[in-house]
């Protein structure tokens, strides 16, 4: 009474509550949640604790998609969660979380985080918020209303009861849902302020979901793109990864660009897309990648790199060419330059260049189709990710259908076919082959020589 009393006097709502949908308004089954987040549920409501299954789980199961994750929000506190489950462990600075493993299988659990501070706020409770209102740290625990309120979109601010297999709807997630529109919580220009990265998942999610963004969400994010520039490279990097790799990269990619996040967000992407020939190669990359991970397939990071640096290091290598280096030499230089340059801006881990550099090695290895060389490309532990970048070549223009079409038959024929197969060896092939035949011994009889 008192509290609405307040609000009424200062002009603010007072907050309504959830809206809670019992089973037969949604029906989602507790039976459709996954069995290590039951345990982990099940064990904090026999503890007293309020455990709901949140987020994007119960939005998928809504939407009859299949849930990649399950996370878990609760009022208990990280210790708390930690003494109930033996195979658990805190991690996190910023906001520790825990993640509880059962078996191979691993649900991360939250303890209901606060509401973000008013952008116009230097520090409340221990957060900190830049004078652009950008949030740069926030660890402090709350209630479910809280934590409802800080998500970004509505239908990621769901939570599914298994006890009762109810949802608790504090923004009209539900609603939004069915019609399938992503709206933000609260106001979309504070909150874009808060996190620019919001901007991109906006964009991810509109396209993984197919739904359109709510007009009033979309209205600042024009104005407040260039914010992405101050986001730390390795969390840029991340959502990119996430968006590139979601099967739905090629909608993804649309969607960045409808909103004018493509320029400055992911550098590459701005040459890519204002040239034709490159934006073809990318379609049929994404198209590929998407196809992929639809049917089960895996796709990586590296895979993505090497098609989306591709043009870029092959610049350089015509740059190294026309100052007469020697073609080796040339190659290993425009692969550094062209990795080391984006890194600068797009902070990816120096693991992937291995699988990038030898995918780009290995497209000159498929023009050697004489001598042993094809049959040692053969059992190169990067033949099929290079094979697959070679088909996306061929399906661009950027390469030799034919060339693409040899070596998918090369690799299923038998050794017959195989030895018709080849080409004669050409030039400095054939002078190189009588340099290196060797004479044979009494009564053995003379073998191919092999070709480097």
């Amino acid at each position: 009474m008192i509290r609405r009393l307040i609000n009424k006097v200062l002009g603010k709502k007072a907050p309504a509550g959830p809206r809670i949908l019992p089973l037969d308004k949604h029906g989602i089954r507790r039976e459709q949640i996954h069995g290590c987040a039951l345990k982990v549920t099940d064990t904090l409501a026999h503890e007293g604790f309020a455990a709901f299954v949140v987020g994007g789980a119960v939005r998928d199961l809504l939407l009859g998609r299949t849930p990649k994750d399950f996370d878990v929000a609760t009022n208990a506190t990280p210790d708390d969660i930690r003494h109930l489950f033996r195979r658990s462990r805190i991690i996190g600075r910023r906001f520790q979380i825990v993640h509880v493993y059962c078996g191979a299988d691993l649900i991360e659990v939250t303890t209901f985080r606060a509401a973000a501070p008013p952008a116009d706020d230097e520090e409340e409770d221990g957060r900190v918020t830049a004078a652009d209102g950008m949030l740069l740290r926030d660890n402090v625990f709350g209630s479910q209303e809280e934590d409802a309120a800080r998500r970004d979109f509505t239908v990621n601010a769901l939570y599914y009861d298994p006890q009762k297999q109810e949802i608790w709807d504090w923004h009209g997630g539900v609603a939004d849902a069915q019609k399938k529109v992503l709206r933000m919580i609260g106001d979309p220009a504070q909150r874009f302020r808060e996190d620019p990265v919001r901007m991109l998942r906006a964009a991810r999610f509109a396209a993984k979901l197919e739904f359109h963004i709510d007009p009033a969400t979309r209205a600042p994010i024009a104005s407040l793109a260039n914010m992405l520039a101050r986001i730390p490279p390795s969390r840029l990097f991340d959502e990119m990864m996430k968006l590139l790799l979601s099967g739905h990269a090629e909608r993804g990619v649309k969607q960045l660009r409808a909103e004018g996040l493509h320029h400055g967000v992911l550098p590459m992407l701005d040459a890519i897309l204002d040239d034709p020939a490159r934006q073809k190669f990318l379609h049929f990359a994404l198209h590929d990648t998407d196809s992929r991970i639809r049917e089960g397939h895996s796709a990586s990071p590296a895979f993505m790199l090497a098609c989306l640096l591709w043009f870029d290091m092959q610049k350089e290598l015509k740059h190294n060419r026309g100052r007469g280096d020697h073609e080796q030499a040339a190659l290993f230089e425009a692969m550094d330059t062209a990795l080391e340059r984006q890194r600068r801006a797009l902070a990816f881990p120096r693991r992937f260049d291995g699988t990038i550099k030898e995918i780009w090695s290995l497209q000159g290895r498929f023009e050697q189709r004489s001598g042993a060389r094809p049959y040692r490309l053969l059992s190169h532990p990067r033949l099929s990710a290079a094979f697959d970048f070679l088909v996306i070549r061929a399906e661009s223009g950027d390469a030799d259908p034919e060339l693409a079409d040899w070596w998918d038959r090369f690799q299923d024929a038998g050794e017959a076919e195989r030895a018709e197969m080849l080409l004669p060896a050409q030039g400095g092939d054939a002078k190189r082959k009588r340099r290196k035949r060797r004479k044979p011994a009494d009564g053995a009889s003379a073998a191919p020589a092999e070709n480097d």
